[in-house]
């Protein structure tokens, strides 16, 4: 099985972006975040017509929204709310191979590092707390998650840690909570380990940068992560850093596994 997970920001707008990368990349399971898009609006005749007729979303008007789409049948799906929200951050899929697949969609958390200061903050730290006290309790068998988890925990997840310390997305108590999160939660950290500790990966470069890829000020904030048990079954990981270059891309590229 070939899974990935992709911040497509905006499914309707970069439909097309999103077909090629299926075909091309010969993906089984794709996980969205950022669909941005009302159930009603979602493309299930396009993308079942495409060969990907198995799906389940949960999206909102111009807002977050997930999605895990792929073509053979889910025979399980369900979701949860955190933080006492319906905002559309998560969904669970469970394949016709006894998998199950959580995707998330985790608070960015806004601009000020300081949870008195700045509400989103706050909240971003509150939902990574009940994500792992919810799999603490969980302990994920036969499991893969995968998402936009706003998070770069790693020096290696970034450009600079130096220079990201104070920035969200790689500050000590986001970092410190999503290793928390990995250790405590029972997930192995499979692209990571597929890649190694020395080499700098990344998920996401600014739309700011004139020259994203000259720059390569990226971040890894996308991630795929799988119970212990099928730590072994991993063949490859891919960062599809080539659609970062496309014509209208998400700021984000598309991160797979293979098992």
């Amino acid at each position: 099985m070939k899974i990935a997970t992709w911040n497509i920001n905006s499914v309707r707008l970069r439909l097309d972006l999103l077909l090629g990368f299926l075909k091309e990349a010969d993906i089984d399971v794709l996980c969205l975040q950022e669909t941005k898009t009302q159930d009603m609006y979602f493309p299930a005749g396009e993308l079942a017509a495409a060969g990907w007729p198995h799906q389940v979303f949960r999206g909102e008007k111009s807002y977050n929204g997930v999605a895990i789409i792929a073509r053979r049948p889910l025979v399980k799906t369900n979701h949860m709310e955190w933080t006492g929200k319906s905002d559309c951050r998560h969904i669970w899929a469970m394949t016709e191979d006894g998998i199950g697949v959580h995707n998330f969609y985790v608070p960015a958390g806004g601009d000020i590092p300081d949870v008195v200061e700045n509400p989103k903050f706050a909240h971003k730290l509150q939902f990574i707390d009940e994500m792992t006290s919810h799999f603490q309790a969980y302990k994920p068998q036969s499991e893969i998650l995968v998402g936009d988890l706003n998070i770069a925990p790693l020096a290696n997840d970034v450009w600079s840690t130096k220079q990201l310390l104070k920035i969200i997305s790689h500050t000590p108590v986001e970092t410190d909570g999503l290793k928390r999160l990995i250790a405590d939660g029972g997930w192995h950290d499979a692209v990571r380990a597929y890649f190694g500790d020395g080499q700098k990966i990344y998920s996401w470069w600014s739309y700011r940068a004139r020259d994203w890829a000259a720059s390569d000020r990226g971040r890894r904030l996308d991630h795929i992560w799988v119970s212990h048990d099928l730590a072994d079954r991993v063949v490859q990981a891919e960062i599809h850093r080539d659609l970062r270059s496309a014509d209208k891309p998400s700021d984000h590229v598309p991160i797979s596994l293979t098992l």
